[in-house]
């Protein structure tokens, strides 16, 4: 069985990324839709169904900046973080986001 799960820092504000929109695609399909918890992570992302293959996670990383008192410039630097990541085994996939407003990173985490 393949698991999915994902964590979200705020790297400008220290913290984790409270109340962040989040979406998960597969083929074109959205598979998840929701908003990070206290923790800047998404629960109910463990309970999809995920198989080997592409998939798209999207962060709304300006409407989440914006609703947190950020001023950003308009159009804003970063709208919507986009990674695209592929599975190719069984296990846990972990995709965490370190976001600013000016910049992130990823990685396959445990």
């Amino acid at each position: 069985m393949t698991s999915l799960s994902t964590h979200v820092l705020d790297t400008a504000a220290g913290k984790p990324a409270v109340g962040m929109g989040v979406t998960l695609l597969h083929d074109d399909r959205v598979l998840y839709s929701g908003v990070t918890d206290s923790d800047g992570r998404c629960a109910g992302l463990q309970d999809i169904d995920v198989s080997a293959g592409a998939y798209v996670l999207r962060f709304d990383v300006a409407t989440y900046f914006l609703a947190h008192g950020q001023n950003l410039p308009d159009p804003p630097f970063l709208d919507v973080v986009q990674i695209d990541f592929g599975m190719t085994d069984n296990g846990h996939y972990h995709v965490p986001l370190l976001v600013s407003p000016f910049g992130y990173s990823t990685y396959r985490g445990s």
